[in-house]
């Protein structure tokens, strides 16, 4: 019985980003400095509070939660401003929300990882039931009926929170607050820590409003003469050097990358402003956020009459081919380094953000209108976690390197970052479904492409299936492709592996596909062909004589000799 192969979902346009953020650094004094700190302090304390709050509150409906926004906006413009009271209650209300989404984020993985306990325990160790695995040892089978118990408890106190609402939030970091416990093997003093602790906890955000000045009432920034100044609250009016209880610094602030746009929102629109203190550099920062107007990118029909660029994400490098709109690829297949392991966040996304800049450099100079990526998230592998059981090392070592692997992945912060520089070059993002493009570019592509260039690997082979899926074209190559009439060839995805460039690029005929060995069963591959189908009609009597003269019925045989 051949393996049931799973349906493959239709590629779909990735939608752009909604928003821009752009940073900028200010230059402060030691008394511009001062009054940041005094009214991130204190604001930080009003957000803590409210925020508690929100908490003890609970899960709302729709009317609950603007009556709960409306008192505790309430309470809070007695002690701030109206704008800054409700930027505080916004955001604590996000963040409860955010919190609610991770607890059922949890509860669905702790379903997940039970069910499959379960499901394995079913069945006796070291015996198989249909399509059920037991465990191997009776030793592993014990150990996972005593996890079984403490995923169960997990699981009781997670739905009880649920039901009752309580959340569990940590203003500055549930991770810095773990680093307290472990300044040395950190690398921080005390002091370093509870200053990076404090600038956490502050807070500098000010909403942005339509139809006002500059974009923002609470922090303005003016583009031409480059200023910019604060609301400070009542209790903090003491610091004010402007009039109306405002505080203007000392340095002149420019936007050196994207300084026009910003400008142009500015003055046209609502723009929200966070400052930013990072006290491992010293530095003050300045962000300014915004929202796109709604843009109409390519449909899937037009991006099918262009070329594509395809790219196949893995642990240490990005794999690129370029394809025609019939689904061949065009010159040389690439392959850009990703350096990631045992560096710090920032160098990561530097290193991520200059991988990403070289293949939209590499999609518009080979004339690509879009790129095609997997639609690759790990969603089961981390519901799962290491009860996952099937084709990938799940124990063990094997188990352990897969899993680390799995992880050094930068999935997530790979696809919001082509997604958001794309959309800066104008590129379309086409995501398609992962399934068998590995398998089938091995099969069908990767001995042909291996004919014109020796270093190819069977990533490049996967990111030409990804690029086709992206096309609407089959993975398979068809056979007797060199008999399609010349003026119809290019219309076919059936034309050569490697079609002339046409700026003195590669070509290479294209050759008979030659199955590799094993059954098609272990390819993942279904039976393509059927047998012909007998004629529905009686089946004839021995055409022999009968009546008349003719061939004998029985024919004796002859001996060589004779």
């Amino acid at each position: 019985m051949s393996k049931r192969l799973r349906a493959i979902s239709p590629p779909f346009v990735v939608a752009p980003p909604t928003g821009v953020r752009v940073r900028t650094r200010l230059q402060v004094t030691d008394v511009d400095a001062a009054v940041l700190m005094a009214l991130g302090t204190y604001l930080g304390s009003l957000a803590s509070n409210d925020l508690a709050e929100r908490c003890r509150q609970g899960e709302l409906d729709a009317k609950g939660k603007t009556e709960s926004r409306r008192e505790r906006k309430r309470a809070l413009t007695a002690l701030t401003s109206s704008r800054w009271a409700g930027t505080i209650t916004r955001t604590s209300e996000d963040a409860f929300q955010l919190a609610m989404g991770n607890l059922e984020a949890e509860q669905r993985s702790l379903r997940a990882r039970i069910a499959q306990i379960r499901r394995r325990l079913a069945v006796p160790a070291g015996t198989r039931r249909g399509r059920s695995y037991g465990y191997p040892t009776q030793a592993e089978r014990f150990q996972k009926q005593r996890r079984l118990q403490i995923l169960e408890h997990r699981l009781e106190v997670v739905e009880a929170r649920l039901e009752s609402g309580r959340v569990s939030i940590c203003r500055g970091g549930k991770h810095l607050a773990n680093v307290h416990h472990h300044l040395d093997e950190a690398g921080l003093t005390d002091d370093a820590w509870r200053e990076r602790w404090r600038a956490e906890r502050w807070f500098l955000t000010a909403d942005g409003e339509k139809d006002k000045y500059l974009g923002n009432l609470t922090i303005r920034w003016h583009p031409d003469e480059q200023w910019l100044d604060i609301a400070l609250p009542r209790a903090l009016a003491h610091l004010a050097n402007r009039s109306r209880n405002r505080y203007r610094l000392s340095c002149p602030i420019s936007f050196p990358y994207r300084g026009d746009e910003v400008a142009a929102q500015a003055v046209n629109g609502a723009v929200r402003y966070d400052i930013v203190f990072l006290p491992q550099k010293g530095r003050w920062y300045l962000d300014a956020s915004w929202r796109y107007p709604d843009r109409q990118p390519l449909t899937i029909e037009q991006v099918r009459e262009h070329r594509v660029m395809a790219v196949d994400l893995n642990a240490g490098h990005l794999a690129t081919v370029l394809l025609d709109p019939s689904g061949n690829p065009v010159g040389r297949p690439a392959t850009i380094p990703i350096v990631l392991d045992g560096l710090p966040a920032t160098t990561r996304d530097g290193h991520l953000r200059q991988a990403i800049s070289d293949v939209l450099t590499m999609a518009k100079t080979g004339g690509a209108r879009a790129i095609v990526i997997e639609n690759l998230d790990f969603a089961e592998s981390r519901d799962i976690g290491r009860e996952l059981h099937g084709n990938r090392p799940s124990r063990g070592k094997r188990g352990r390197r897969f899993r680390r692997l799995i992880a050094g992945i930068p999935t997530a912060k790979f696809r919001n970052l082509l997604i958001q520089m794309a959309a800066n070059t104008g590129i379309t993002v086409v995501a398609v479904d992962p399934a068998y493009t590995s398998r089938w570019g091995a099969e069908h592509w990767l001995g042909a492409l291996q004919e014109t260039f020796i270093d190819i690997s069977g990533h490049h082979a996967a990111a030409l299936v990804i690029g086709r899926r992206g096309l609407g074209q089959r993975a398979r190559r068809k056979t007797r492709c060199d008999l399609t009439r010349a003026e119809h060839r290019e219309e076919r995805a059936t034309r050569p592996v490697v079609g002339a460039t046409g700026d003195g690029g590669p070509s290479l005929l294209s050759r008979q596909r030659m199955r590799g060995l094993g059954t098609r069963e272990a390819r993942g591959q279904p039976q393509t062909w059927q047998k012909t189908r007998r004629a529905d009609r009686t089946t004839p009597v021995t055409q022999v004589a009968q009546d008349r003269s003719g061939p004998p019925t029985k024919r004796d045989r002859v001996s060589l000799s004779v």
